[in-house]
């Protein structure tokens, strides 16, 4: 069952030719997507089309509501002031969207997951006192507070030494097996996506080079 169903998505910028040129995909439940290509390909123009950040797009893109999402680490402001615990909690601001109050549920569901994801002695630390791998830590969790079942990530791992790169792999490999949420991820790590994923895409030019399991994948390029 596919949780994201694409069909002829075509999308350009303005004054620029087309970025997105026919995409067809259909994102498994309980899977873990990496997404691969070359700088320019199109691959976070097509997150942000499914996130609905870019307008205009023609096709159709069938969608569950919620969907936690991590954008690069440069569209993030690495110290904002504002506690671990709080940023986490704020990832649940959609589950009460009328109400200036957070639930108990939510407040439940984040103390959970700090714990399972060793965050929680932590808690109280400011976010901008953080290294870089632990702030992802911290986003991620966040999207996960955002949805049920998806998040979405634009480059996850981009800047971050290898051994935490693997952490967050790590991270990502847990919430898909033991919180059962399903991973759209960006990624340059071919190697680690291949590693960890469960299918691979690879767009080149805006359109679908690949779309299937990482071993399938592997026979496409080459390296059985």
């Amino acid at each position: 069952m596919g949780l994201i169903e694409i069909s002829d998505l075509f999308f350009s910028y303005p004054t620029k030719k087309n970025v997105l040129n026919g995409i067809n995909l259909n994102i498994e439940e309980g899977k873990f997507t990496c997404i691969v290509g070359e700088n320019g390909s199109g691959k976070s123009t097509l997150l942000k089309c499914i996130l609905g950040l870019n307008k205009g797009y023609t096709g159709q893109i069938k969608k569950i509501d919620r969907i936690g999402y991590l954008p690069q680490k440069t569209e993030i402001q690495s110290n904002f002031p504002a506690s671990i615990e709080e940023i986490i909690m704020s990832g649940t601001i959609s589950n009460h969207i009328n109400s200036i109050f957070y639930k108990k549920d939510d407040y439940e569901k984040v103390i959970g997951l700090m714990k399972h994801l060793d965050l929680y002695d932590i808690r109280k630390t400011s976010f901008a006192d953080l290294s870089g791998g632990q702030q992802q830590r911290v986003l991620i969790t966040r999207a996960v507070c955002a949805t049920e079942k998806l998040i979405v990530l634009d480059e996850p791992t981009s800047a971050l030494d290898p051994s935490i790169a693997k952490q967050i792999y790590e991270l990502l490999d847990h919430l898909k097996n033991h919180e059962k949420i399903t991973i759209l991820m960006v990624s340059h790590d071919i190697d680690r996506a291949l590693k960890y994923a469960d299918n691979v895409i690879e767009i080149h030019d805006g359109k679908v080079q690949f779309a299937g399991s990482a071993n399938e994948y592997k026979l496409f390029k080459g390296d059985e």
